[in-house]
C-alpha cells in the first residue's frame, strides 16, 4: 500500500496524483483536506482529513485564531503546526493509525514539511514532491534531508530550484506531469513533443493553418483581475478574436478543458506546474501570467518560460492593452515544448516511487 498526502491549496496537487495513479500497480490511499475528486481508479482510496487552519473552539464556545495558543512555526523550524488545534492533532492521528495497521510500502508527500517529518518518524520511506521557487528555509531543508527521494515535476535544465542543490543524489527530475499526456486533439496535436500519436507531423507547425480562418483565445483560470480580463477580451474581440473562458469564475468551471486548449490559437494561463504541463502537452501558444505564491514559485517558472521561448510572459500588474499585445505576439510564435518533457512524465514519476518501496 502506498500513502499519498495532497495539500489542499488549489487543485494542482490533486490533479497531479490523478495523473500518476494509473501508472502505479500498488493500492494507494490518499490523505487530504480536499474532497475526493471524481474518477479515481479502483485501486485508489481517498481519506478526507480534518482542517487545521480554521478557528479553535474552546469548551466555552469561544473562537480563537489557529495561532492563539502559541507560535505555529515552532520558532521557524516548521511551516504550520498550530498548538492545541484539534484538527491538526486529528489529521496526524489518522495518518498514524492507518500506518500502524497497514503494510505501507512508501508515502508520497505533495506537499508538507510536517507530514514528511511525521511519516519518516513512523519508519516509512518517503518521496517528497518538490516545487519551484526559493525553498531554502529550515522546514523545506528538513523535509529534503528526510526524504528518500525528491520528485521534481520538471525537466532537467529548466527550473533552477536552488533549494535542491545539496540533495542531487536523491532528486529525480521527471518532466512536466500533465493529466493530458498521451491525449490528442482531432488534428494530432498533443504530447508536448511535436508529434502525433504515430510520430507524425510537427504539431506546432500545423497550428497556424488550423486557425487561419478564425483566431481563438482561451482565458484559463482566474489569471487576470476580472476588470482587466473583460477589457482584454473586448480589445481582442474588436481585433477579430473569438474569446473563450474556462474557470475564470463560478459560472464557467469545466472539468475537461483539453478540447478548449487544443482548439485555441493562444491560451492565457497562470504559471502553475500543472497549468504549464497542460500547455506543453497541447503544444500550445501561450501568454503566461505568474500569480503571487509563497517562495516565488510561479515567478521562477515564468522566468524560465520567457528565457526558453516557450511562452510570452505578462506581469501580474499588466493592463489590458499589454495582455492583448502579448496575445498577438504569441499567435505568430511556434514554441517547441519538447524540452518540457511531458510525454511519459507521469510514468517516470511512478518509477521514482518504485525506487523506495519496501
Amino acid at each position: 500500500m502506498i500513502g499519498w498526502y495532497v495539500h489542499h491549496h488549489g487543485w494542482g496537487h490533486a490533479t497531479r496524483v490523478r495523473a500518476i495513479l494509473p501508472h502505479l500497480d500498488d493500492e494507494v490511499t490518499v490523505f487530504s483536506s480536499l474532497p475526493a475528486p471524481p474518477g479515481l481508479p479502483s485501486h485508489a482510496r481517498w481519506e478526507t482529513l480534518p482542517f487545521d487552519a480554521d478557528d479553535i473552539v474552546d469548551p466555552s464556545g469561544a473562537r480563537h485564531a489557529p495561532s492563539h495558543f502559541g507560535d505555529e512555526t515552532a520558532r521557524g523550524a516548521l511551516h504550520w503546526a498550530p498548538i492545541a488545534h484539534p484538527g491538526h492533532r486529528a489529521r496526524l492521528a489518522l495518518i498514524a493509525d492507518w500506518a500502524a495497521t497497514t503494510a505501507v510500502s512508501a508515502f508520497v508527500i505533495d506537499v508538507s514539511a510536517e507530514v514528511t517529518a511525521f511519516v519518516r518518524l513512523l519508519g516509512v520511506p518517503t518521496v517528497v514532491v518538490a516545487q519551484p521557487g526559493c525553498r531554502t528555509d529550515r522546514p523545506h531543508r528538513m523535509a529534503y534531508e528526510m526524504a528518500d527521494r525528491i520528485l521534481a515535476p520538471w525537466a532537467e535544465g529548466t527550473i533552477p530550484a536552488a533549494g535542491l542543490d545539496d540533495f542531487r543524489d536523491r532528486v529525480r527530475r521527471v518532466g512536466g506531469v500533465s493529466r493530458y499526456d498521451g491525449r490528442y486533439a482531432v488534428d494530432g496535436r498533443g504530447a508536448g513533443d511535436g508529434r502525433d500519436a504515430g510520430g507524425g507531423r510537427d504539431a506546432g507547425a500545423g497550428r497556424g493553418a488550423d486557425h487561419a480562418a478564425g483566431r481563438r483565445v482561451l482565458f484559463l483560470g482566474r489569471t487576470l483581475p476580472e476588470s482587466v480580463r473583460h477589457r482584454t477580451a473586448m480589445l481582442l474581440g474588436e481585433a477579430g478574436w473569438t474569446v473563450e473562458t474556462a474557470g475564470t469564475g463560478d459560472g464557467d468551471r469545466i472539468d475537461d478543458v483539453w478540447p478548449m486548449i487544443t482548439r485555441a490559437q493562444v491560451v492565457v494561463s497562470a504559471a502553475g506546474q500543472n497549468s504549464v504541463a497542460d500547455l506543453a502537452a497541447a503544444n500550445a501558444r501561450a501568454v503566461v501570467v505568474p500569480q503571487e505564491r509563497p517562495f516565488g514559485e510561479q515567478e521562477e517558472t515564468a522566468g524560465v518560460l520567457a528565457a526558453g521561448g516557450w511562452a510570452e510572459v505578462a506581469p501580474a500588474s499588466a493592463e489590458a492593452d499589454e495582455v492583448a499585445a502579448l496575445v498577438e505576439r504569441a499567435a505568430v510564435r511556434t514554441p517547441d515544448w519538447r524540452g518540457w518533457q511531458v510525454r511519459g512524465a507521469a510514468e517516470r514519476a511512478a518509477a521514482v516511487i518504485e525506487e523506495v518501496r519496501v
